[in-house]
């Protein structure tokens, strides 16, 4: 009787060592496996040619009418089309036509990206990325404070993502972090989200970093969408 209960006992014991000492980040394992690799795709969406000539005509009313074009696009929702209005230099119906197109838009890959959801040397948590996507493996999940660390400075969690049907990766939602900081020379902005697209599973990452000096001139602008697999 008292083998076994040694024996008992050190199955627990054993069991203690070999269960996890940390929790899981259940914001990422929703998306991604821990320790295991997934392949995705870099690319861009983008709408059938046929757009061009309809956003050509928008930026030349931009131009000719600067102010009221700042005026009216401020708060529209980014990536989703402007409301019809005749300063845009469209007709109804070319607008109609617009909007057409627009909804043909799809993700076109570029190339491939392996992603992998894994605790980094310093006890975070990290997604590291190869190829194009390779930025964001320099970001740090801080579970405790639900911010990740970017080299530029802490990245807080915003409001989470609803994707309208037109805006660039259609329906999808997720979660979404952000850094600004500002400096006597440039403003720097930081993004990094990901979700899922509504009702398939495929998720995405998006990225960008952002550098706008204070004459309002880009210094530096890098985007990075990937599209991967959810695997249940």
């Amino acid at each position: 009787m008292r083998k076994n209960k040694h024996l008992i006992e050190g199955f627990i014991f054993f069991g203690l060592l070999a269960s996890p000492l940390f929790s899981e980040p259940e914001i990422f394992t929703r998306y991604l496996p821990v320790d295991g690799f997934v392949k995705g795709q870099s690319g861009m969406v983008l709408p059938p040619q046929e757009i061009e000539p309809y956003v050509k005509k928008v930026e030349a009313a931009a131009l000719k009418n600067q102010k009221w074009f700042e005026e009216f696009s401020k708060n529209s929702k980014p990536g989703v089309p402007l409301p019809f209005h005749e300063n845009l230099g469209l007709t109804k119906k070319e607008y109609a036509q617009y909007k057409t197109i627009w909804a043909k838009r799809l993700f076109k890959p570029s190339q491939p990206v392996a992603l992998r959801l894994e605790k980094s040397a310093d006890g975070d948590w990290m997604i590291s990325a190869t190829g194009p996507g390779f930025p964001i493996s320099s970001l740090r999940y801080d579970e405790e404070k639900n911010q990740l660390k970017s080299p530029n400075g802490l990245m807080k969690q915003i409001q989470d993502i609803k994707g309208d049907k037109e805006s660039l990766l259609g329906s999808w939602a997720g979660q979404e972090w952000k850094h600004e900081s500002e400096t006597t020379i440039s403003k720097t902005m930081e993004n990094f989200a990901i979700g899922k697209k509504a009702n398939e599973a495929i998720g995405y990452i998006v990225y960008r970093l952002k550098e706008v000096s204070n004459t309002g001139r880009n210094l530096y602008d890098r985007r990075i969408i990937i599209q991967f697999p959810i695997q249940k």
